[in-house]
């Protein structure tokens, strides 16, 4: 019979062999010992050959899976600096306080997690004693994401150093009242401390990745040296089934980040229950990272399974280790020593064997609570293998007890996660095993006190002696006093007022162009991050590419194959391009990270990120929450916008709504410019309030969202209008009146008014005209730049009337005393300039592109969909026909005469 596991004949075709007898003696050998020692004790010589030869330097692939076992053996282990009995001290206070303060906020219904810090404490307290460092050392200090679950524990430390009070810890998830604690990382909330929002789960991996390859590109491109920080990211085990979380992993290896580590606490638990019942997750987990090009560290055994591996003479108990599914494991967690016995050691004879010499408390000692995550000792022996390592990012898979601690009635159980608070009784259990000095009178009428050992205690003195040697507190998040940016020159601005004469123009060339001329600019040229996901030839961004750069650490290695065109593809280790391939949630990230910079590393980055629109709001909308929560700056362009501009892309392309999704966030300010001007007045506007002087009472931590069009069209001049800047700014001004459009209407001509975004004011101006030279009606057009912020503005002017002070919406004023109704055209949605409905007096109507794309022309789409100039004619007839101003017959013809 053939061997199904023999190389087969096709395969030696292509791995040709110099000595098959030496092969032949070699595969016997392999046979021999399967056969006499069995096949495990193979299976062990195989991999220290592997090793062997991956030591030596051997070109091999790399084993993807260890076995289940500590990576750094307890005889390598280094000496951890410093007490720790005192660091037990201190982690056993904020593990009392962590849990105090979500019991005591149980009563107000509010909610809270206590499991996950329980689990991990050691995992941040060892990082805080050793490792982290703050804003006060060299450099920008460390980035920490903090597990989001995990915030009580954050939040005790911060108690217990002086950083908070018991006001602030009664006041866990009641922010209201102005002296409260957002429930997790929430920079927004709480700026002086939160540097990072990670609790939608998945981002914080994936943002934590591009952070740190932002880190390098400001090094690389002589902006600021952060060599010294070090990107630190904690996630859960569970959180490792998000998509994102493991998006970027080849990125960070490819990219060499050995600035980067990952904590992973495997407590074997995600919301719901194990998160791999019937496998294990340390084990899925290395092979992923391993085979992405990672260094994988494994803490998985605390010191009390150093006396079993010992015994372990056979290799029997690290095959049961591995055989074992996680959700047993779990069990384990819960059973008495008897059951134990009995499931894990009677299964194999050896085993057993071993159990004969371990007591009943050396069993449950083992597999209650001694795991690697819980000792400072693996856990700094981890530590200091990761930032050590040098050539790849660090994944340290610390196995933990999810619970522990906080009794039996917590540790392992599968609703743990959705358990809010601890009994009395559960509490003095605790402190007991905690070995705290609370006493039960502490407890006034059965409320859990908070402890603390005082304000000059050994324990905070220790605490802050270790903080001030690292550089500072931490987490904390630092805005440092930086000049504002200077203004670029004026003329970069002001050529697009002269419009484009007979040249047809998109708005997207219109705003590359803009970018082309910032660039250059001697004062803050330097500070712009293009971002674009794989499509800066869509964009018309080609030309940028030898004179900025694609950045890459590596440079250019090899001939691009248009090297001898005027624009080749030009790859540069101080590049300022990130063309970041397929990825539009890696371009996110990279585009938080930079707009964040100016808090991170003192550094104000300006960032644009261009992307199809249909692929930014709808794609990746959570980023941009998390944009928003983490006090980003910088600019937003949806490319090729407009559900109608596309030609013959269809549905998927057919961008009809992000205006509707972008206005649910309150940090972003959403534009739908009509012309190259008004995206030039935006542009300028935006760089002074995010990056300049701000006005006062201008929140400078918002983010600018331009959409921009791929359709050529003629640009035309700046009208000369009073305060026009200002109401491109504001979003509305009247483009031109049927009079100065050259128009020369009837007398006593009914009147109406069209407003326009975007490529839509072109159908409007067309409809200008047929509606004065066919139906003698006048028509004024206005351009609508942000229906967003139109309806922001009445939403202020509307909360001060609830004040008692009188304000007028601008949309209110803009159209103060324009005659007849008002129609509103889009390309998006009705619901888009629908929002500021409401605040208009005269009569109002809207057209836009409802439902789903399609595939063809741009005149058949917007005939489709009723927003062409026809349609607009017919739709304003109609509106002057229910006002008794033109006939109602005028309507019924218009349709015919139009073919609608």
């Amino acid at each position: 019979m053939t061997d199904p596991n023999a190389i087969q004949p096709s395969e030696l075709d292509q791995l040709p062999d110099r000595d098959p007898e030496e092969t032949a003696e070699w595969q016997a050998s392999l046979d021999a010992v399967a056969k006499a020692a069995g096949p495990h004790r193979a299976a062990y010589l195989m991999r220290r050959t592997l090793e062997r030869a991956e030591g030596a330097g051997i070109a091999l692939p790399k084993l993807l899976e260890t076995d289940y076992v500590n990576s750094i053996p307890t005889s390598a282990e280094p000496d951890v600096p410093g007490d720790e009995a005192m660091e037990q001290r201190i982690t056993a206070w904020n593990r009392w306080n962590a849990a105090a303060m979500v019991t005591r906020g149980s009563k107000y219904g509010v909610g809270g997690h206590i499991a996950t810090f329980a689990s991990a404490a050691w995992l941040y307290e060892t990082g805080f004693n050793h490792f982290f460092k703050g804003k006060e050392a060299d450099g920008s200090g460390d980035q920490l994401y903090i597990q989001g679950h995990a915030s009580p524990g954050i939040y005790a430390r911060a108690f217990l150093d002086g950083r908070l009070t018991e006001e602030q810890l009664d006041n866990f998830r009641r922010e209201a009242g102005g002296n409260g604690l957002p429930s997790y990382p929430h920079p927004r909330r709480l700026p002086w401390l939160w540097e990072f929002p990670t609790v939608s789960m998945g981002l914080g991996p994936l943002s934590a990745i591009y952070q740190a390859r932002f880190n390098r590109y400001l090094t690389n491109r002589g902006i600021k040296d952060t060599s010294a920080s070090h990107v630190w990211a904690f996630l859960g085990d569970g959180e490792m089934d998000e998509p994102e979380s493991t998006a970027a992993l080849a990125l960070a290896a490819r990219e060499e980040l050995d600035n980067l580590t990952f904590v992973i606490n495997c407590n074997l638990q995600r919301l719901d229950g194990p998160v791999r019942a019937n496998f294990k997750i340390v084990q899925e987990l290395e092979a992923q990272f391993r085979g992405a090009g990672w260094n994988v560290v494994k803490t998985l055994w605390g010191t009390a399974w150093d006396e079993l591996f010992q015994l372990d003479t056979t290799g029997a108990l690290v095959r049961r280790l591995r055989q074992v599914p996680d959700a047993q494991i779990q069990t384990y967690q819960t059973r008495d020593a008897a059951y134990i016995r009995e499931d894990f050691f009677g299964a194999d004879p050896a085993l057993a064997e071993m159990a004969k010499l371990l007591s009943d408390d050396k069993i449950l000692e083992c597999f209650h609570f001694s795991r690697g995550g819980h000792e400072s000792r693996k856990v700094y022996a981890a530590y200091k293998a990761a930032v050590e390592h040098k050539g790849a990012p660090t994944v340290i898979l610390a196995q933990t007890v999810k619970g522990h601690t906080l009794g039996e009635g917590f540790a392992s159980k599968n609703a743990n996660h959705q358990m809010k608070k601890l009994t009395v009784d559960e509490f003095k259990n605790m402190r007991d095993l905690l070995e705290l000095p609370i006493k039960d009178s502490d407890f006034v009428d059965g409320v859990v006190p908070y402890g603390h050992p005082g304000a000059d205690s050994p324990e905070v003195r220790y605490l802050q002696e270790r903080r001030a040697a690292l550089g500072g507190p931490a987490p904390a998040r630092r805005v440092h006093p930086v000049a504002p940016l200077p203004a670029p020159a004026e003329k970069a601005f002001a050529s697009f007022d002269k419009g484009s004469g007979s040249q047809n123009v998109a708005t997207t060339m219109a705003f590359v162009r803009l970018v082309k001329d910032l660039v250059r600019d001697k004062e803050t040229g330097k500070r712009w991050v293009p971002i674009v996901p794989d499509e800066a030839r869509t964009f018309g961004m080609e030309s940028l590419f030898p004179s900025l750069g694609i950045y890459s650490p590596k440079g250019q290695t090899y001939e691009p194959v248009d090297r001898d065109q005027l624009m080749y593809y030009k790859e540069a280790q101080n590049g300022q391009i990130l063309n970041e391939g397929i990825t539009e949630a890696g371009s996110m990230a990279d585009f938080i990270a930079a707009s964040t910079s100016y808090a991170t590393h003192g550094e104000a980055m300006i960032p644009f990120y261009i992307f199809y629109s249909m692929f930014g709001w709808q794609r990746t909308a959570d980023q941009m929450w998390q944009l928003g929560d983490q006090l980003g700056r910088g600019f937003l362009i949806g490319a090729t916008a407009g559900r109608t501009t596309l030609t013959g892309e269809g549905l998927q392309h057919a961008d009809g709504h992000s205006p509707v999704i972008a206005a649910t966030n309150p940090a972003a300010l959403t534009y739908d410019p009509a012309f190259a001007y008004e995206v030039a007045a935006i542009v300028k506007d935006g760089l002074r309030r995010m990056y300049g002087e701000a006005a006062p009472g201008e929140d400078q931590n918002v983010f600018y969202y331009l959409t921009v069009y791929n359709e050529p069209l003629p640009q035309p001049a700046k009208p000369s209008v009073d305060g026009i800047d200002e109401g491109i700014v504001k979003g509305l001004y009247r483009f031109n009146t049927a009079e100065s459009a050259g128009i020369t209407p009837p007398a006593n001509a009914p009147r109406i008014q069209l407003l326009g975004s975007g490529t839509a004011i072109h159908w409007a101006l067309k409809a200008q005209q047929l509606l004065a030279e066919e139906w003698g009606v006048a028509a004024d057009v206005w351009s609508a730049t942000s229906w967003s912020e139109l309806r922001r503005d009445a939403l202020e002017a509307d909360e001060a009337l609830l004040r008692g002070e009188e304000r007028v919406p601008f949309v209110r004023q803009a159209l103060q005393g324009a005659e007849g109704p008002v129609l509103a055209v889009s390309d998006y949605m009705r619901q888009v300039p629908d929002q500021i409905a409401q605040w208009v007096e005269q009569d109002w109507s809207s057209l836009g592109a409802d439902g789903f794309g399609l595939s063809d022309t741009r005149e058949a789409a917007r005939r489709h969909f009723g927003v062409d100039a026809e349609s607009i004619v017919v739709a304003a007839l109609a509106q002057l026909a229910r006002r008794g101003e033109v006939k109602a017959t005028a309507v019924k013809e218009a349709r015919a005469k139009y073919g609608l």
